[in-house]
């Protein structure tokens, strides 16, 4: 059988959903991610080449210091980013949702170019129609909330 791309994807999508790789992708793709990042002035994220990607600088809720973290994305029509606080189905929220949630002013880099957003924690009709998006644009989304239980958080992201 040849390998095609959706092959390829289908196989990434059941490996990301295992309870090992939210163990270990964590510490691994964005340490990688940062430095290809760095290394390609911002014009290459290795995650981006499944799933498109930007790297989000938001301020630290406790620290105020800036904060750069690299975040799969699902880039709507009109312009918006959708985030998704998954956390690879671990526990707890990711960190950079605590950051959005207290300095919503934020910037984005997105195909190199830096981008000043301010996000929006998205809750009731708009997170339910979002989320229902987010399972057909990646369905591990749902492996990783029927492991938690808590929900996870999605905003929007919105030029400034």
């Amino acid at each position: 059988m040849p390998v095609t791309a959706a092959r390829v994807v289908k196989m990434v999508q059941k490996v990301s959903s295992a309870p090992a790789f939210a163990r270990i992708a964590p510490h691994v793709v964005p340490a990688l991610d940062r430095a290809v990042h760095r290394l390609t002035r911002g014009k290459v994220l290795l995650s981006a080449q499944l799933l498109p990607g930007v790297v989000l600088t938001a301020r630290g809720a406790k620290s105020g210091q800036a904060r750069r973290t690299p975040l799969a994305c699902m880039p709507q029509p009109e312009g918006s980013w959708l985030l998704v606080g998954s956390n690879f189905g671990r526990t707890g929220h990711p960190a950079w949702t605590a950051n959005l949630l207290a300095h919503p002013d934020a910037e984005i880099s997105w195909k190199g170019e830096d981008i000043p957003v301010t996000a929006h924690l998205l809750t009731g009709e708009e997170r339910t129609a979002a989320w229902k998006a987010l399972l057909a644009f990646w369905p591990p989304y749902a492996t990783y909330q029927a492991r938690i239980d808590r929900q996870i958080r999605v905003f929007r992201i919105v030029r400034r």
